[in-house]
């Protein structure tokens, strides 16, 4: 059974216009995938912890040496990167804040970024274990950065797929929401449209 894991980062939640624009992507892979599984985790109404050092020293403790604490934090990592394992693709609803991602999703990223988990070092270099998903991102700007200098988030998020082996990420953005009503209008209609480019029933069938 195909399965998509949807994770939402925006602080406003299910309000949130990059969460709008990932609902309407993954409304369209449904209508592609009948049956198929969905799962949804909400960054807002259910926050990641941020990464501390007992947590991070949890990670690198052999299982067999785990305190009670140390365990249940690997337990919760676990839980989130096997989410991500079952899926075959991983919708992104990608806010822009400060010209970064939210810090929610950072320490979301921090969780399932685990060597011998989702990454492995070899005398090569670093590859990741998580190859083979197809990668959508929902983000939604108040103002215009894609593909300028200023847009420091996409290459950030790009890089770090990559590295856990998810290489086929696709951004859809909706900008200058920020600007006035027509510029909001028309950059969601155009948003809409490349959704429909991307994951459409036409495109599944093709």
């Amino acid at each position: 059974m195909p399965t998509l894991l949807q994770v939402n980062s925006s602080l406003y939640s299910g309000d949130g216009q990059s969460t709008r624009l990932a609902d309407q992507l993954v409304a369209r892979w449904r209508a592609s995938h009948p049956g198929a599984r969905v799962i949804v985790r909400d960054l807002a109404r259910d926050p990641v912890p941020h990464l501390d050092a007992a947590t991070f020293n949890a990670f690198r403790t052999p299982a067999t040496e785990l305190t009670p604490a140390q365990a249940r934090a690997v337990a919760y990592s676990d839980a989130l990167i096997d989410e991500l394992r079952q899926a075959d693709t991983l919708v992104l609803a990608l806010p822009l804040y400060n010209f970064g991602v939210p810090s929610t999703l950072k320490a979301w990223f921090d969780h399932i970024a685990r060597a011998g988990a989702t990454f492995r070092y070899t005398a090569d270099g670093p590859v990741g274990l998580l190859p083979g998903k197809t990668v959508y991102v929902a983000a939604a700007r108040g103002g215009r950065y894609a593909g300028t200098g200023t847009d420091h988030q996409a290459p950030f998020v790009r890089q770090l797929l990559g590295f856990l082996g998810m290489e086929d990420v696709h951004f859809v953005y909706a900008e200058g929401l920020a600007l006035d009503a027509a510029a909001r209008d028309q950059a969601l209609a155009e948003a809409a449209a490349e959704v429909e480019r991307l994951v459409g029933v036409a495109r599944s069938a093709a």
